[in-house]
């Protein structure tokens, strides 16, 4: 019996450009067996282990000025703040003793001195606080070689820098054209962060404007040609206050943005099998299952939300963000019994570093 085509496309070794817009144009039977195909192998290669990284969105101030971001610069109507360092020590004590064993520190991207020596001094605390036994991914975009060397050497293991389309021309559909949001730093901060010894992430946003099937098989593509560690992606989902919101009628349906991210995650595990990919928060956005159908299709690290709530409805990069009302153990709880009906297990007390970097850098844990 002659094998179909999805069947031929899932034996090969590495797909082409055609192979990832067939398997991104999937639909029912073949649709199916592309998810089980995925879910086959994050049960192979990395088991039904899902990692927490408790997540703390430590302030909104931006230089940024996205045109997607709903905390972009030039926003006017957004609240700004920084979580004062008590209330971050207290957020990340409470995930220490819940067993987290990761934290993700994200924020607006500043590179000014005065807020680089305070991510410094956090770090020593953070460090000092949980006996040095987190691992520590931080998010706050670009910063120069020397600023990354002095963060990994307080405690940051790993780095993630978004880079929302690896796609030049729509990047800068995205962005503005000028020093500060410049498509080709964006590729040499994550060349930095690796040669660094990070474990390195990345990721994109699925359902942009102006986006199309062949710039997401781009986007796959291009994470395992960089040779990434992590990665976290989901749907675009607008925002009104941002110049991107124009736009709105011309999107796909968010079923379709949906859909298209559980497909992004699938094909991406069965391309890069021992990577770590994020579960989003924006997939529960725009399903009450999102998550945990993330998780059944490749998917396997969570970021529960330990930012103290009085602070979450400043940090809307995007609209409708849920659990802004949440505390960090009402957090926590939901979220496991989510990875339960997903048919997995919360690895408490694991920090979950990406297999992929330790093959990387040739260190088999």
């Amino acid at each position: 019996m002659a094998m179909t085509k999805i069947n031929e496309i899932l034996a090969k070794e590495r797909f082409t450009k055609d192979d990832i817009v067939f398997l991104l144009n999937t639909e029912g039977d073949d649709r199916k067996t592309l998810l089980a195909a995925a879910n086959a192998v994050k049960i192979k290669v990395l088991g039904n282990n899902a990692y927490y990284r408790g997540l703390l969105e430590f302030s909104n101030i931006c230089a940024k000025n996205c045109f997607y971001c709903g905390i972009r610069r030039d926003n006017k109507k957004v609240e700004r703040y920084f979580v004062p360092e008590a209330e971050v020590l207290n957020a990340v004590e409470y995930a220490y003793h819940a067993k987290y064993a990761s934290l993700v520190i994200q924020g607006g991207e500043r590179s000014d001195k005065q807020f680089v020596s305070q991510i410094t001094d956090l770090l020593k605390k953070i460090g000092k606080l949980t006996n040095h036994e987190m691992g520590i991914t931080l998010s706050f975009g670009e910063q120069s070689n020397e600023t990354y060397e002095e963060w990994k050497s307080v405690g940051a293991n790993r780095y993630l820098i978004r880079i929302e389309t690896s796609v030049r021309d729509l990047y800068y559909k995205l962005h503005p054209e000028d020093k500060q949001h410049d498509y080709s730093k964006r590729l040499q901060a994550l060349a930095e962060l690796k040669a660094l010894n990070y474990q390195t992430g990345t990721g994109v946003m699925i359902g942009l404007p102006f986006q199309r099937v062949e710039d997401l098989a781009e986007d796959l593509m291009f994470f395992h040609d960089f040779d990434v560690d992590m990665v976290g992606m989901g749907p675009y989902i607008e925002h009104e206050d941002t110049p991107l919101f124009q736009y709105r009628n011309e999107l796909w349906p968010k079923s379709t943005r949906f859909d298209m991210s559980l497909k992004m995650i699938a094909i991406l595990r069965i391309m890069m099998p021992d990577i770590n990919i994020a579960a989003s928060t924006a997939m529960q956005t725009l399903d009450k299952l999102g998550r945990e159908k993330a998780l059944k299709v490749g998917a396997n690290v969570l970021m529960p939300n330990i930012t103290p709530v009085k602070y979450r409805e400043g940090y809307l990069l995007y609209e409708d963000k849920p659990c802004l009302d949440e505390d960090a153990a009402e957090c926590k709880s939901c979220l496991e019994a989510r990875v339960h009906l997903a048919g997995d297990r919360v690895a408490y007390g694991e920090q979950g570093n990406s297999l992929h970097y330790y093959r990387r850098i040739n260190q088999i844990p």
